[in-house]
């Protein structure tokens, strides 16, 4: 392993991280009520207490998008790069039961509680998840990507496949989460990112492929098109379209090729990126934590400001080098 892979690794959870904590307070509010809060955001901002998810919660927290890919990144490490699917759902439902326990609102999305109750109550795994088309999948699916190499994408998108199908077994949850880890592990490889989101894409390609059949707009074209719609030179405008024209809601179909294109947008600087992602409004902060992901793959810790990545570590209390290390011991 290579100093410049590790980093990479590093770099695509912290991304997750940032991405995430960024876009907390501002997760399901509109761009007219996030300028009215916050203004211009330029950092981590705390939420306001009477947000309708993360009331209260310090500047720097992450979510549920992080702490599920740890929980995913946990499960990996102890199954040796695969996941045991009923220990996976009970460790889900040990993680939403220490959240209330807190008082925290931030608790299992509704694909993924349906399916851990159905799964908990003897369902067959492979029928639990496939009603799920949210991006549960997606947001959490970082991990798989750093323990699977990119070489052969067939084998990388089983192993989303089969990390997914516990909560979100459809061929859209699938090809969202096939596209992210896809991109991640590519980056991880050396790949730019313009090579990374192309390899995101034939994921997603394969990925639509798995999974219980759902209606809706075919991901991998989604990405394509959402790309076409970020321009570097014009980045206010192109927020503005991915916003209107993609969506920015729970929706696999619109969440991912939005993150996408904020990568094409801002494709050299994750910082500024994941704070557009943070901007866009509705699921901001699963947004801002795959763009985080998969920039931070691609261009490694640079590409942070290093006072970010110190507000992670202290606030969460995450040792992020620490899993990287653990699950790059699993890559081929």
């Amino acid at each position: 392993m290579t100093e410049s892979t590790r980093d990479r690794a590093v770099a695509a959870l912290y991304g997750l991280a940032i991405g995430d904590a960024l876009g907390m307070p501002t997760q399901m509010l509109s761009p007219d009520e996030i300028a009215a809060r916050f203004g211009r955001l330029d950092g981590f901002r705390a939420a306001d207490p009477a947000h309708p998810i993360a009331a209260g919660m310090p500047a720097g927290s992450v979510t549920d998008d992080t702490e599920q890919a740890l929980l995913l990144a946990d499960a990996l490490i102890d199954g040796n790069g695969h996941v045991d699917a009923e220990r996976f759902a009970r460790s889900l439902i040990a993680w939403e039961e220490d959240m209330r326990s807190r008082g925290s609102l931030d608790l299992l999305g509704p694909s993924t509680k349906a399916a851990v109750e159905a799964i908990l109550a003897g369902t067959p795994v492979d029928q639990a998840g496939r009603e799920g088309a949210t991006n549960g999948a997606a947001m959490r699916v970082t991990p798989v990507g750093i323990v699977v190499p990119s070489d052969d994408l067939g084998e990388l998108v089983d192993r989303v496949a089969r990390a997914s199908a516990v909560t979100h077994n459809t061929t859209i949850a699938i090809a969202g989460a096939a596209a992210v880890a896809g991109a991640v592990s590519a980056g991880i490889d050396g790949a730019g990112v313009s090579l990374a989101v192309r390899t995101g894409i034939a994921a997603a390609d394969l990925g639509g492929e798995r999974g219980h059949w759902t209606a809706g707009g075919e991901v991998a074209r989604r990405i394509e098109w959402a790309i076409s719609l970020g321009e570097p030179g014009d980045p206010e405008d192109s927020v503005r379209r991915i916003r209107s024209l993609i969506g920015t809601s729970l929706a696999t179909q619109e969440s991912v090729p939005a993150a996408f294109g904020i990568i094409a947008t801002f494709p050299d600087d994750p910082w500024s990126a994941c704070l557009a992602a943070a901007g866009l409004g509705g699921d901001s902060d699963t947004i801002g934590a795959m763009v985080g992901a998969i920039l931070g793959a691609c261009l490694g810790t640079k590409g942070f400001p290093a006072e970010a990545l110190a507000i992670i570590r202290d606030v969460n209390g995450l040792e992020l080098e620490t899993i990287a290390d653990r699950l790059l011991s699993l890559r081929r």
